[in-house]
């Protein structure tokens, strides 16, 4: 490099961040990327303080990280591009990826000031049970992808950190192992299956392993085109029929919670036929509560309090389901106003911040599920890189509580955000 480069490269970025003319600017302007462009706005929030991020270099271990965006960048150099693009792709165009994030920006913080904030509490009651912080571990599959001890590395994490976890039916550890990594049971994700048969034996191997809460998946009743998955694909060199065989069966004989069930009628894991009968089914099948995962409308939350349901996660399947284009902080405030307090609201979408969190916390919801950001942390350093990523988020939230005059979740209001 050439002396003083550096020091440029600095000073430029500082005069074009005060610079009127940057506003005018797209990101590609700026920094130009290839297949992960539309993943640049979410990798990267901030035009100065990532790109001299970047320009400085990768972190080298966890403890380095100031933010859970510093991860991204170390699983994006570590992962095959076909699993990266697994992570990182949305659908179609990706808009509804990044409306997921862009929907932060429009809504700003109102501080109150002169409250006693010298002790922070994030206590949250869910469905009855108290955990430490209202940030939920959210379901995905194939965790091994990202790294060899897969949702073991992330249940020793939730364990240490004291955050609950929800397992994903495809999962490449069982419910049983999983509980044991964390110490105490998890919720259980559920992709409904074309058999009822196959479902109800998935309910009773999360209900043997203690599992209090069935998470089931109605926002994907058929396969959604990600784009930007495919593409990564094709950059990939690898052999994937290696450890990919081919068809439902292939990929289902490598989950361990379908072991030993006849899948040879299996048509895939998910229905198409769904409808409000199948959540009858489902809660005369189990004990367990049953929490509907993918609830963006008011007529959609209506009908969840007419049949029963226990609990609602507002979700778009992080922007990997239908294009709506529609963000899950705009869905939320319709799901709060519509269940009146009857039932606990949760959402997952874009969340990368602990101002994120306060802020659907504000808006209403009881938790907020991350999926990606952890995925980086477990990917870029395994255990110690999910148990940082849930650290800074932690403390995220707690300093945004302080400023903004919440000593506990119970004193977030409405009245504490706006719209910008």
């Amino acid at each position: 490099m050439i002396p003083g480069t550096f020091l440029s490269r600095r000073m430029l970025l500082r005069y074009l961040a005060g610079s009127p003319l940057l506003a005018a600017l797209t990101w590609t302007d700026i920094w130009p990327v290839d297949l992960g462009s539309q993943e640049g706005p979410e990798l990267f929030p901030s035009a100065l303080s990532d790109l001299e991020g970047t320009i400085d270099g990768l972190i080298a271990s966890a403890d380095k990280a100031i933010n859970v965006f510093d991860f991204a960048s170390v699983a994006k150099k570590k992962l095959p591009p076909a699993h990266y693009g697994y992570l990182a792709t949305g659908v179609e165009d990706d808009r509804t990826l990044r409306a997921n994030r862009e929907a932060f920006s429009r809504i700003n913080l109102r501080p109150r000031r002169l409250v006693d904030v010298s002790r922070i509490d994030r206590t949250t009651d869910l469905l009855g049970v108290d955990h430490s912080s209202p940030i939920i571990l959210a379901p995905v599959g194939s965790q091994k992808g990202f790294h060899p001890e897969g949702e073991i590395a992330v249940a020793n994490a939730a364990r240490t950190q004291r955050h609950l976890q929800i397992l994903s039916t495809v999962s490449t550890s069982s419910v049983a192992e999983v509980a044991a990594a964390r110490g105490e049971p998890v919720w259980y994700q559920l992709y409904p299956t074309s058999q009822w048969d196959i479902a109800r034996a998935l309910l009773q191997r999360a209900a043997d392993a203690g599992s209090p809460v069935v998470v089931l998946t109605v926002d994907l009743p058929t396969s959604s085109n990600r784009e930007t998955e495919k593409r990564l694909k094709k950059m990939d060199s690898r052999d994937c029929t290696a450890c990919h065989a081919p068809g439902i069966q292939g990929y289902l004989e490598r989950k361990p919670m379908f072991e030993g069930l006849d899948i040879s009628r299996l048509n895939g894991l998910l229905a198409p036929a769904m409808t409000w009968e199948f959540v009858d089914r489902l809660k005369e099948a189990t004990s367990m509560k049953v929490v509907l995962k993918g609830i963006v409308t008011r007529e959609d939350a209506l009908l969840s309090l007419k049949h029963g349901v226990d609990g609602l996660i507002v979700s778009n399947h992080g922007g990997r389901a239908e294009e709506s284009g529609r963000a899950t902080m705009e869905s939320l405030p319709e799901v709060v106003e519509s269940v009146q307090g009857k039932i606990p609201v949760l959402v997952d979408g874009g969340f990368r911040r602990g101002s994120d969190v306060f802020k659907a916390l504000a808006m209403g919801a009881s938790a907020v599920c991350i999926g990606r950001p952890y995925l980086w942390g477990l990917a870029a350093f395994g255990q110690p890189g999910v148990e940082m990523v849930l650290k800074i988020l932690r403390a995220e939230l707690r300093d945004v509580m302080m400023f903004s005059g919440t000593p506990s979740l119970g004193d977030i209001r409405r009245s504490h955000v706006g719209m910008a």
